[in-house]
């Protein structure tokens, strides 16, 4: 039956009446709801503190001024929150389900939101039904458990027009229910309800799946800050108390100091570092055509170890090539050679007899096309000519047939192809033919072909025989056809293995092909493990050959799970691809599962963490480089910070003991916020890959950015800058200097060597050999902003007054450049020495 379907015009009528097919999701917030969440941040509840503080204590101009930072802060964070916002909002468009509908009797595909009431459903194994239908035509097994909890699929058939819609779980009846997965069959179906309508709209169940676990990573990171909030307050306590307990300033004062040790303690990067590298890191991983489903995800790419891969459409092409044609020892080899030699016309000519013309199959496909284009032009390409029988497969004779009128009136020309075995038989051949046969037919299989007898026959009588048995056949020659290997697959495959990642093959292919194909790409050949073997050897022996094996075949979807269980049993971070239902239970067992895009069902997509949008394997070893890099820059990103902070809060604490006025006021502190925070955020989340990245070895996936191994050169960086800047602060204090010099020697110097600490962070994470940083469009950027900034603070008066600076002379200010430079170079020399001791520890490791 032809089927039309809706009018797109009559679809996009009532796609406006009742709305998208889609569940009630939460309300995108709206600038409002943004700012009063950023305005609901730690700091700004500080900064708000402070400029009331300063307000309480007589001085309105310098509480203004720290109160309009305020202003500046939100809009700042409201743009970074917009364009993480509109990574996520990319991110969700790109993996929004499909559907195919039959539209004015076209087919085609179309996001799942766009289908409505009344379209024409095509359903197929592997499929997620995406709104409540009846079934027309065909018969379906369907997965219902999302609905009834039974994992046992419910077989779907069509039933009388005027029956009532049912419900889930019952069995042979025409209904099938939005979010249920169809295991087996085709159908046609007519959509009844789509959205809040259908069965899991109305009890309010989500399509989305089980909510996203909060990765280790997270975890690490709330647990640092926890720790680094409760130092903080236990320091502002403590310098409260000090203060007042000493009698270095009344109550508010010594409240103003406590909350600018507060500002300099608190860690609010962190959350937003998390945030934008995660997320900039799936927007990355996008851009390569490889979708991120959860955040989790990018950061465990850099600790795989074990990448299990499918042979077919990952590593091949998923297309079949006539690759060698043998006749009687002759060997035509398909790339070689341009032109077909006369001998081999007849095996080819009857080859393409045998084949329907219109067939799907991707080796009559590839043999069609190979016809086509060695014998146009010649006497043995038949366009026109129409079978008058056709022998399908009849095991246990593996070849099919086709039988055509001769040019002798009662004559009939055959043509048959099939496995090797089935075609020798027909003909009959002497026994020496066949050994010489065989042993050909297995060289072949051991490089990978899977191969094809032709034969020919003649039948001169009426009627046509009923079987092909009855056929004197002639044997012509085999035909070879491989699945090639992408041409990209051998330089990923070595890169994984400089990387440390290990490359194991699991396909359901034959041995042979998948060892051959496994050579090909530079997978060490080190043996094979079947599923037979699976089955059969005790577990033991199993786990010791999977220490060195890199091929598996013949493998069913539950041994593949099997395997991906004894692999994680070892300790492997192990990573796997497929593309089927039956490998949903692998890719969801996996640590990181691996979903094909273009031929992958939904259910593998949907229980995969990420998805190879064009199934492409180098995709996804650039993927495995995106992971690593963006953790290597999340650690840059903290240790800088914590770098950072540590000069503040030595410098904050300073007063405390000396008991002078503050040197870092809240003004202080949040002007150097504006220079870390899109330095933690933007700077280090762009810098380049370094050379040797997938030279190392996987991550270990215990380690997170926030353990002391990784954070101790940031704690070593800031100890000795606060020591060279607070030796500094003494000898201004003993030289007499008045607190406008030191606040503005101190500060400058802060500055500046907060953008050394830059360079250093840049070029101190895993850098074994002492090379030229790598350009950043966003660090140029700052290292010409930040000096703009100090410029324009020292020449405006308005602007030097807030910070308390004055207005010095000439001469007083030739001591200032000075000692400012004198305590800049010092914690370059300090942080070039100590960079230098890592690359010589991480050179002897």
């Amino acid at each position: 039956m032809e089927w039309k379907g809706l009018q797109p015009e009559d679809a996009r009528r009532i796609l406006d009446e009742e709305g998208e097919n889609i569940l009630p999701q939460d309300r995108p917030a709206t600038p409002f709801s943004r700012i009063l969440k950023i305005l609901s941040e730690p700091m700004f509840l500080l900064l708000l503190a402070g400029g009331c503080l300063y307000l309480l204590l007589g001085d309105p101009s310098e509480g203004i001024f720290l109160l309009s930072f305020v202003v500046v802060i939100i809009v700042m964070s409201f743009i970074q929150d917009q364009k993480t916002q509109r990574v996520l909002d990319s991110l969700r468009t790109l993996s929004s389900p499909m559907a195919t509908v039959v539209r004015n009797g076209i087919r085609s595909n179309l996001p799942s939101k766009e289908v409505v009431r009344g379209d024409l459903l095509v359903l197929e194994a592997g499929g997620r039904i995406p709104a409540d239908a009846r079934l027309l035509e065909g018969r379906v097994d369907i997965d219902e458990s999302i609905l009834t909890g039974e994992s046992v699929p419910v077989l779907k058939i069509p039933g009388p027009e005027g029956l009532a819609f049912g419900h889930p779980g019952e069995g042979t009846s025409p209904f099938v229910y939005a979010g249920t997965v169809v295991t087996r069959g085709e159908a046609m179906a007519r959509v009844e309800a789509t959205g809040m309508l259908t069965s899991v709209g109305s009890i309010g169940r989500s399509l989305s799946g089980i909510s996203e676990k909060i990765s280790p990573l997270k975890k690490a990171s709330l647990r640092f800050v926890r720790k680094l909030s409760l130092i903080g307050i236990g320091l502002s306590v403590g310098d409260v108390f000090l203060n007042l307990f000493w009698g270095h300033k009344n109550l508010l004062e010594s409240l103003l100091n406590g909350l600018a040790l507060t500002m300099a303690v608190l860690p609010e990067e962190i959350p937003v570092i998390l945030t934008i590298f995660l997320a900039l890191g799936s927007w990355r991983l996008a851009k390569i055509q490889v979708l991120s489903h959860r955040f989790s995800a990018v950061e465990t790419l850099g600790s795989i170890t074990v990448l299990a891969v499918d042979k077919t459409g990952t590593i091949t092409e998923n297309r079949m090539v006539l690759k060698e044609i043998l006749v009687d020892g002759r060997r035509f080899r398909a790339n070689n050679e341009k032109a077909l030699p006369e001998a081999f016309h007849s095996t080819v000519e009857f080859a393409v007899l045998a084949t329907p013309q219109a067939s799907s199959d991707p080796m009559e496909q590839a043999l069609i096309g190979f016809g086509q284009t060695y014998l146009t032009g010649t006497e043995h390409l038949h366009d026109i000519w129409t079978a008058r029988k056709i022998y399908g497969l009849e095991p246990p004779i593996l070849a099919m047939g086709r039988a055509y009128p001769d040019e002798s009136p009662g004559n009939f020309l055959f043509a048959t192809k099939g496995s090797p075995e089935s075609i020798l038989d027909l003909c009959h051949v002497s026994p020496r033919k066949l050994n010489e046969t065989v042993i050909q037919v297995e060289e072949m299989a051991k490089r990978g072909y899977r191969i094809l007898g032709v034969a020919r026959g003649n039948w001169t009588s009426f009627p046509l025989p009923d079987t092909l048995h009855q056929v004197p056949f002639e044997f012509l020659g085999l035909l070879a056809f491989q699945d090639p290997a992408k041409k990209e697959v051998a330089a990923a495959v070595k890169d994984c293995t400089g990387a440390g990642i290990r490359v194991i093959m699991m396909t359901g292919d034959h041995q042979e092909t998948a060892r051959a194909i496994a050579r090909e790409v530079g997978i060490p050949d080190t043996g094979v493990l079947t599923g037979a073997e699976l089955t059969s050897l005790p577990e033991a022996d199993i786990r010791a050959r999977l220490d060195h094996v890199s091929v598996c075949a013949r493998l069913l979807p539950e041994q593949k799970l099997h395997l991906v269980n004894l692999l994680k049993d070892n300790g492997e971070v192990v990573a796997v691809t497929g593309d089927g239902v039956n490998d949903a239970p692998a890719l969801k067992a996996a640590r990181v599962g691996i979903a094909m895009g273009k031929r992958g069902t939904d259910v593998a997509r949907q229980a995969a963490d990420l998805v190879l949008l064009e199934d492409s394997f180098k995709n996804l070893v650039e993927g495995i480089r995106l992971g690593r890099l963006t953790f290597e820059n999340l650690v840059r990103a903290i240790r800088f910070a914590l770098a950072a902070h540590i000069p503040l809060i030595g410098l904050s604490l300073v007063p405390v003991f000396f008991k002078g006025t503050m040197i870092l006021t809240p003004v202080y502190i949040v002007l150097l916020q504006l220079i870390i925070d899109p330095a933690c955020s933007l700077l280090f989340e762009a810098e380049p890959a370094r050379r040797e990245l997938m030279n190392d070895p996987p991550r270990p996936q215990e380690l997170t950015p926030f353990g002391w191994k990784l954070l101790q050169p940031a704690f070593w960086q800031g100890l000795g800058v606060t020591v060279i800047l607070v030796g500094g602060f003494l000898s201004f204090h003993f030289l007499g200097w008045t607190l406008e010099q030191s606040r503005l020697v101190l500060f400058t110097s802060l500055v500046l060597t907060v953008l050394l600490l830059i360079l250093a962070n840049r070029a101190s994470s895993n850098r074994k050999t002492d090379q030229p940083l790598p350009v950043n469009k966003v660090a140029a950027k700052l290292f010409v902003a930040v000096p703009s900034l100090l410029i324009l603070i020292y020449t405006v008066p308005f602007l030097r007054d807030r910070m308390g600076w004055g207005n010095l002379t000439t001469v007083s200010f030739l001591p200032v450049l000075l000692a400012i430079f004198v305590l800049v170079s010092l914690s370059g020399l300090f942080l070039r020495a100590l960079e230098n001791c890592w690359i010589e520890a991480s050179k002897r490791l």
